[in-house]
């Protein structure tokens, strides 16, 4: 069978586009907050301020 495209399919497609950019941002925020989370938690447990 002949493969249909359809204009809904490239509506779709840049939605999707839209949902997996959202998803790496919050994803990539996430990460970034766990990260400063453990290194607070590092310089604390080695008494380090700051530095």
């Amino acid at each position: 069978m002949a493969e249909k495209k359809t204009p809904k399919n490239e509506g779709s497609a840049a939605s999707r586009e839209d949902r997996l950019k959202a998803a790496l941002k919050a994803n990539m925020a996430r990460r970034k907050a766990q990260a400063k989370a453990r290194a607070d938690k590092q310089d604390q447990d080695t008494g380090k301020s700051g530095e």
